[in-house]
């Protein structure tokens, strides 16, 4: 999930906090989540699957930074092994 830190009817910190709610379904199937216990900072990504968020400086729009996020997310998702 992603948000902008000046996009706040997206309401960035409940988007974090639903993401937090939805971690013990996610370790029913045994997967644990990377997310820390509280919103990361401005600009600091955790893009760790199963669970990914981030929240970039900026209004609502789609960046190139969020598109990398995203990327990289998929990427470490998505990865052969």
């Amino acid at each position: 999930m992603t948000n902008a830190s000046k996009d706040l009817w997206a309401d960035p910190t409940g988007t974090f906090l639903a993401l937090k709610e939805a971690e013990p379904v996610y370790s029913l199937f045994g997967l644990d989540s990377a997310l820390p216990g509280s919103p990361p900072a401005i600009n600091t990504p955790v893009n760790a699957p199963p669970m990914g968020y981030h929240n970039r400086e900026g209004i609502h729009d789609l960046t190139k930074y969020d598109w990398a996020n995203f990327i990289e997310f998929a990427n470490s998702h998505y990865r052969k092994k």
